[in-house]
């Protein structure tokens, strides 16, 4: 099976194998996270996300991720997920927000709260470099300047985009929702997905509840397309820690 690894690079593997490369490039801490990890155990998620907590060793407060490997062929269209979804329990981290927009929804933009509203003006100081935000919404008829941004924003995820809610005229609602912990998912080249979940200070009972919202969403985009198993395999993990095995057929 193929899964993204921490590397980002893609390899076929068991779990032993898995486990064993990683080891080899890995800290003495993680080294001894992994060890708490059993092998070829699948673990429902409260046990995945105690766990998780239990064996991150990072001295900060370290983001969870979710990883999906799902049974898709991004060459076709249909099964090139994208979207978006609001988090119950956000995600932990502030975003800071920044809309193309003129006139009145330039004016609700800002009342809305967010950090940075512009037009040409936010075009062009863009083009000379800036690239401090989280998430960038513009209204449609802004498009046309935004576009011109597409090889700086496309690559870094930042590109407005309408699958994503982040090209609308109801910004404020847009910027609400992207302050109070919108993420974005897409599938890359081999069909994996890739969430955060939240932080590992959250309660558990948060994390499980931003999970599941996520799971929701992924099952609910199953192309029509896909015959035979959809979710092929799921694992959570924070930020330098190893990933934990998380079954959802009681999803």
């Amino acid at each position: 099976m193929k899964v993204d690894v921490p590397s980002g690079r893609y390899i076929r593997y068991t779990t032993f194998a898995r486990r064993k490369t990683q080891m080899a490039k890995k800290s003495k801490k993680y080294i001894e996270a992994a060890k708490q990890v059993e092998d070829n155990k699948v673990y429902d998620v409260a046990e995945a996300v105690s766990l998780i907590k239990k064996i991150d060793f990072a001295n900060f407060d370290a983001t969870i991720e979710v990883a999906y490997n799902l049974n898709l062929d991004t060459k076709q269209a249909d099964q090139q997920l994208r979207g978006a979804v609001v988090l119950p329990n956000g995600t932990g981290k502030d975003q800071t927000v920044i809309v193309f927009a003129k006139g009145e929804k330039a004016k609700e933009a800002q009342v809305a709260g967010a950090d940075v509203v512009g037009d040409d003006d936010l075009v062009q100081r863009i083009s000379d470099g800036w690239l401090d935000f989280d998430v960038a919404i513009a209204t449609p008829d802004m498009m046309a300047q935004v576009g011109r941004l597409g090889r700086v924003l496309g690559p870094k995820g930042l590109m407005p985009n309408p699958k994503t809610g982040t090209v609308t005229m109801d910004v404020t609602k847009a910027v609400s929702e992207s302050k109070a912990g919108k993420v974005t998912y897409r599938t890359d080249k081999a069909g994996n997905v890739h969430v955060p979940v939240g932080k590992v200070s959250f309660a558990e009972d948060s994390l499980i509840g931003n999970f599941s919202t996520i799971q929701e969403v992924i099952a609910k985009s199953r192309p029509a397309s896909v015959r035979g198993q959809y979710i092929k395999h799921v694992s959570l993990a924070s930020t330098f820690g190893p990933s934990v095995t998380v079954d959802v057929t009681n999803f």
